[in-house]
């Protein structure tokens, strides 16, 4: 089994309520089992245009290789509707494939660690949340990366399985 962090976000719709059902389907594939799953997170677009993106990051263990975890990805995001009309366009659903074990890749079809995780709030705080330890491979532990991302916006979202109510930049 492979450990694997994936990011979910989106913000067409009841962009929560598709995470959430999002993460269901993730979780009935036989192949991967859920982990640890993150509070949600409302940022701002970075670098596209749109509403306000919710959030999150799903810690795994699967059986699946890389491609066969983003088949999974591409499957779940193209039941929800999603579509890719520009870079950056808003989105139903969008799930990224941010860490894979043993994995480091820069391919056309898939980039392994997640090209722009050391740039993203909403990357680096939900999965500093699951995982407070993170290390990135070229960058080294995950929070030391924190100062860079001060600058945006983001808060964690109130739910009902744990206290996620505070603002945080």
């Amino acid at each position: 089994m492979a450990h694997a962090f994936i990011g979910f976000g989106g913000n067409i719709g009841d962009a929560r309520q598709s995470i959430t059902d999002a993460i269901v389907c993730l979780a009935q594939h036989i192949q991967i089992h859920i982990v640890n799953k993150s509070c949600f997170y409302q940022s701002a677009p970075v670098n596209a245009v749109g509403g306000d993106y919710i959030n999150a990051v799903v810690e795994i263990d699967t059986e699946l290789n890389p491609y066969g975890l983003l088949y999974v990805c591409q499957s779940i995001e193209h039941q929800f509707g999603r579509e890719r009309p520009y870079a950056n366009a808003p989105r139903t659903l969008d799930l990224d494939i941010l860490f894979y074990e043993g994995i480091e890749q820069n391919h056309s079809e898939l980039t392994i660690p997640h090209p722009r995780i050391a740039e993203r709030s909403f990357v680096i705080l939900p999965l500093l949340e699951i995982c407070p330890d993170f290390f990135l491979p070229n960058h080294g532990p995950l929070k030391n990366l924190l100062p860079n991302i001060a600058h945006q916006r983001i808060t964690r979202i109130t739910c009902k399985h744990c206290d996620c109510d505070q603002q945080l930049h």
